[in-house]
């Protein structure tokens, strides 16, 4: 059995403990955290599923006066484990790193972080290899995450050479007060930081995109037009490919995806936790040729969209199962996707 810590139970690292938990060949053995915040107050009031350990600089007297139990210190949990899911502040988990590095453990970093944090700048289905064995990986972000699974899924059925994108980004997470839009749109310079990390990891196919910042928290929209490598890749062409994969869910307006909010309260309706998703949507309405090229659109879930990836990356690095194939498959098995289909 794998054993699992996650530093920083914030938005991405008490969905991390949540996925982790729901795999049954890894244990979770506990969470790192600074501050007795809303998520671990949260996490108390449930019976404290998870242990919870206190990094340096803790006031372990707030835990204390909060009922809060704590296990130990960060140094204790990085003792007890094979492997990290650092989801620290920014810039946090580099210096985490030197610690496992003395501890002699591997670790996986999410999005926030420098690509120099790590070996390997990692997807689940379109470089598991490349992370097979390797002690240091970082995960891409949200929108990259769910954007890499529909261009790979295409290119890997029939070959992509060049996507242009469009993404229309949510500005904040639910629940963020530090900052956000006023009845504006904001512009980012071309080509999107995402258009460039499709490449870094895709290396055969040539990007570009733009990004759109907008006043709402609930999801991205991702508009992508691909050229086929071989030839045109016809709409009925993507839609096979696309109802074939298990994290990517294809949806009609007609029968209620209006668009990112229809996807977040679907998913509570569901029942599933904080009303997360797994899996990117697809509209099969938005699915069109223009030419030589095909176009569609895509819903990205940024909170809990990279939590399947981030548990392929625990395979590869430990050699859990040595292909995305199989890799991919038991994530998605353990986390339950494409019952729906």
């Amino acid at each position: 059995m794998v054993k699992v810590g996650v530093a920083g139970y914030g938005v991405i690292g008490q969905r991390l403990a949540d996925g982790v938990a729901l795999q049954k060949d890894m244990e979770l053995v506990g969470i790192a955290d600074l501050a007795p915040t809303l998520s671990i107050r949260a996490l108390k009031e449930r019976g404290m599923p998870y242990d919870l350990y206190l990094v340096e600089g803790a006031n372990k007297a707030a835990f204390d006066a909060a009922g809060i139990p704590v296990k130990g210190s960060f140094a204790d949990l990085i003792g007890k484990v094979d492997i990290m899911l650092d989801s620290s502040p920014g810039g946090v988990g580099a210096k985490n790193k030197e610690r496992y590095e003395k501890a002699g453990i591997s670790a996986i970093f999410q999005g926030g972080e420098k690509n120099s944090v790590a070996d390997v700048f990692f997807h689940g289905y379109a470089n598991y290899e490349k992370g097979l064995g390797a002690k240091y990986l970082k995960l891409t972000s949200c929108n990259t995450t769910g954007l890499i699974r529909s261009v790979d899924c295409l290119d890997r059925n029939y070959g992509v050479d060049r996507v242009a994108i469009t993404i229309i980004r949510r500005v904040a997470d639910p629940g963020d007060y530090h900052r956000g839009l006023t009845n504006a749109l904001q512009m980012d310079k071309a080509p999107s930081h995402q258009a460039l990390d499709l490449m870094t990891i895709m290396p055969h196919v040539e990007a570009t995109g733009i990004l759109v910042h907008t006043p709402v928290t609930h999801g991205h929209i991702i508009t992508v037009v691909a050229h086929g490598k071989q030839g045109k890749i016809s709409k009925d062409m993507a839609l096979l490919a696309f109802k074939a994969h298990d994290r990517i869910r294809v949806v009609r307006i007609e029968d209620g995806f209006l668009g990112n909010a229809s996807f977040f309260r679907y998913a509570r309706d569901l029942g599933n936790p904080r009303g997360d998703m797994y899996e990117i949507g697809l509209w099969e309405d938005s699915i069109v040729e223009s030419g030589d090229h095909i176009m569609y659109a895509i819903n990205i879930p940024q909170e809990s969209v990279t939590i399947p990836e981030t548990m392929d990356a625990i395979r590869a690095a430990l050699r859990m199962q040595q292909d995305s194939a199989s890799g991919t498959a038991e994530t998605n098995k353990y986390l339950g996707l494409g019952k729906w289909k």
